[in-house]
This record gives C-alpha cells, structure tokens and sequence, in this order.
C-alpha cells in the first residue's frame, strides 16, 4: 500500500480524493542496447547516435471522489496500465501531475512480488510486508485472506506450484480484505472462474460501499457498466472522454469497436 507523490492528508468535504492533471508520460528509447557501450559513445562523441521518443499517455486529465469507482476503458496499447502506475507512484508523470489524498492498494501484476520457492503461507506475509502491513494484521487477517482465496489446502505448498488463477486469487485477496483509501484494480475481476469471478465482484461492491474509492481496468464492458459509476476512455495515450455518463460512453465504446471511427465527443463529455 503505498502513498501518492503528493498526498495532501484525507480529503475534505468535496474535495477530490484523486486529481490527474494533464498527465503526460514519455518512454525515451535509443539502440543502447544492440550497439554496446563502445559504439555507443563513439556516436555520441560523433552526434550519431539516434533516440525515440514514444508518448504512452498525453494529457490525461480526470478528478475522482471518495467512494467513486472509476472504470478505465481503450484497446490494448492505449496507455491504461501506464496511467495507473504514475497514479500508484511507481512512475513520475513526465509533464502534469498526480495528486491523491491518501493509502493506494494497487493491483497491477497479479504474479509479481511472490518467491515460487516459499510457501503459500509465507508468501502471503511477504506480500502484506511489502504492501505495508504489519504481521499482526497479517496474524489477525490470515485465516481470511486464504479463505477468500479458496487456498486452504495449498497454505503449505510452493508458491509455484500453483496455477496461475490460485496466484491472482491470492494477490486479489490479500489486496482486498483490507482497508485502502484507494484501491487500483488492472483487469485483476478477470481472474478464476467463473464462481470466483462473481466473489471478486461482490467483495469490490462491499469495499465501495464501505467508502473506499476504486479504479478498474477492464476489457469488460458489461463489468464496467455494472460497478462503474465514472468512467475514463483513453486512445492511443490520448484521453477520449470523461465523465459520469457511463453507459453513454460505453455505448461510444462498444460503437467504435465496431467501426474504428473515433466520435467527435463535446469538452462536456456525452450528450
């Protein structure tokens, strides 16, 4: 669980737990690699060697509220994952800034952050380390977060064992019995079947009900429609549209999906 760039302390009444404001984000790439460190100073002492520049997101600009759930939607490479993490803090915005108000709870790589060698068991206190947790609450929370995750019988097996659904299941769980102020969800519902699919979706209702603010990234729009109460469309890095008008957009979405033909979209959003 982690602490925005700039966390001003919690919210007051009507102010915004979340801001984005005019988030850009540059990847520089150059041919570093491939040339190896002698060639690479030889063309730069000689200005020949060459850099790129790729904008994942271009300025992305959205405010949420306690208790929102903001649901992010684009096809694959339109910058999503990118955005969470400037807004998680593992990445500084190139231009514009995040400001949250605060404890984050992100969800972005379900298999990251475990060791295949330990134990199920062990690898949960790890995790909730690493999130920030204290190994009483870790102690206290235990005997749940593995209940959730449907993972009674396997506590005592290596973590690598398991398949890949009993790994995201255990990371969802552990992320989502506790109390973040905000939680960040990166296409993480998907995971299990279909009976733990629909847990993950109820236990995400009791968390926004309990006041926490949510972010989701789905491919699933019926997902989206159902839970989301904002929503953000982003396109190859650029920002579509945002607003509370969720099934507007979506229809929009799903529209173009269809047809490839971006609509033209009024600054107030769907009309």
């Amino acid at each position: 669980m982690n602490d925005c760039d700039k966390r001003d302390g919690a919210p007051r009444e009507g102010e915004p737990i979340l801001t984005c404001d005019n988030v850009s984000i540059r990847y520089i790439t150059g041919d570093f690699k491939e040339i190896g460190i002698k060639e690479y100073v030889m063309r730069k002492l000689t200005r020949n060697y060459h850099v790129k520049e790729f904008w994942a997101d271009r300025h992305v600009t959205f405010t949420i509220n306690r208790g929102d759930m903001l649901g992010i939607i684009g096809t694959n490479g339109a910058g999503k994952s990118t955005l969470l993490k400037a807004v998680s803090g593992i990445m500084v915005p190139t231009e514009g800034a995040v400001v949250c108000r605060g404890k984050i709870a992100a969800l972005l790589e379900l298999g990251s952050g475990f060791d295949g060698d330990m134990t199920v068991k062990e690898n949960t206190y790890l995790r909730g380390a690493m999130l920030g947790y204290t190994k009483k609450f870790m102690d206290d929370t235990y005997d749940d977060i593995i209940a959730f995750a449907e993972l009674t019988e396997f506590q005592d097996r290596p973590f690598k064992q398991l398949s890949s659904g009993m790994k995201s299941r255990l990371a969802f769980s552990i992320a989502s019995l506790v109390n973040p102020d905000i939680l960040i969800l990166d296409e993480v519902l998907s995971v299990g079947d279909g009976a733990f699919r629909k847990k993950s979706e109820e236990k995400m209702r009791s968390i926004i009900n309990g006041g926490a603010t949510t972010i989701l990234v789905s491919h699933s729009i019926p997902q989206v429609r159902s839970m989301c109460n904002k929503i953000l469309w982003l396109d190859h890095g650029r920002q579509v549209t945002f607003g509370d008008d969720v099934n507007g957009i979506c229809d929009l979405y799903e529209k173009y999906l269809a047809d490839k033909v971006l609509p033209e979209i009024p600054a107030g959003g769907v009309v």
